[in-house]
């Protein structure tokens, strides 16, 4: 697993690093004689001491066969897996296709009872239309080079969108007004899904905030980010998702969206950008 971004993956990773070296004190063994039980390269040994390599559930069990410690062994493969799933790689995520993740999403969604979302590139996925939906996950099934279920994977994401009819859930989006202009799929895909956020506009259930590229900036333009209720934050990167769940990165988040909000209008003004971009497309 790479290097994450995200300060609490790596205090995660480094959190495991540190009861594996417990491990190794309690057993009286330094980093050489480990590596010899273990048959492996120190180097290893200091890699995943150091937190720059993610131990395998395999090098656990080995490292805690050589410190006397097997009774340690579920529960730190356990933390791993934790690490594990604050970062992912979409290639990782994709290996089979893109249904499946957007069929776990939605159980996150239907979870949630208020979904902040921050935009800066692209439209929420619960607010696609399917051919937009179409259009950029073809376009990300090309660039990551995984197989092809675009089709089951759109479907799997409209559900998504039907929360916006049912239940007691809310969303409240913050979209940078570029998103509005940035062609995905041809002029007609584009004037679909402008047309949609439109007529959604007006639900019970969904606040629309557009940023205008004329606003002053109380906060620069941020990757796109999702808040789920109070509990986690999901980053999404070109690379990898990213979900934070350490109340200090989540309280940063949660300011960021209140500022960002600050720069946003809704309502008539922000029909009037959507509507703009609209014009602009002939």
């Amino acid at each position: 697993m790479a290097v994450s971004p995200s300060s609490s993956a790596r205090a995660a990773r480094v959190a495991v690093a540190t009861r594996l070296r417990d491990l190794m004190l309690d057993a009286r063994i330094d980093g050489k004689e480990l590596s010899a039980r273990c048959g492996w390269h120190p180097s290893k040994t200091s890699r995943i001491l150091s937190g720059k390599s993610a131990p395998s559930e395999d090098d656990i069990r080995s490292w805690c066969t050589a410190c006397g410690s097997d009774g340690q062994v579920a529960d730190l493969i356990a933390d791993s897996r934790a690490v594990e799933l604050m970062y992912q790689e979409w290639r990782r995520l994709h290996r089979n296709g893109m249904r499946q993740v957007q069929e776990e999403s939605l159980a996150q969604y239907t979870g949630t009872a208020m979904c902040r979302a921050y935009v800066s590139n692209v439209v929420p996925g619960f607010l696609q239309t399917e051919a937009y939906a179409t259009a950029l996950m073809r376009s990300i099934t090309d660039f990551q080079g995984t197989p092809d279920d675009v089709a089951e994977a759109v479907a799997a994401r409209l559900e998504r969108g039907r929360l916006l009819h049912r239940g007691n859930h809310r969303f409240v989006v913050l979209v940078e007004e570029a998103v509005l202009r940035y062609r995905i799929g041809d002029p007609e895909t584009m004037a679909g899904q402008l047309g949609y956020l439109l007529a959604l506009m007006p639900l019970p259930s969904v606040s629309l905030g557009i940023i205008p590229v004329s606003a002053r900036r109380r906060i620069w333009p941020l990757e796109a980010f999702y808040l789920f209720d109070d509990q986690e934050a999901s980053v999404e990167t070109l690379t990898a998702e990213i979900n934070v769940v350490q109340p200090r990165e989540l309280a940063d988040y949660h300011r960021a969206f209140a500022e960002l909000t600050k720069m946003a209008v809704h309502g008539a003004s922000a029909r009037s950008l959507i509507t703009s971009a609209i014009a602009a497309l002939s």
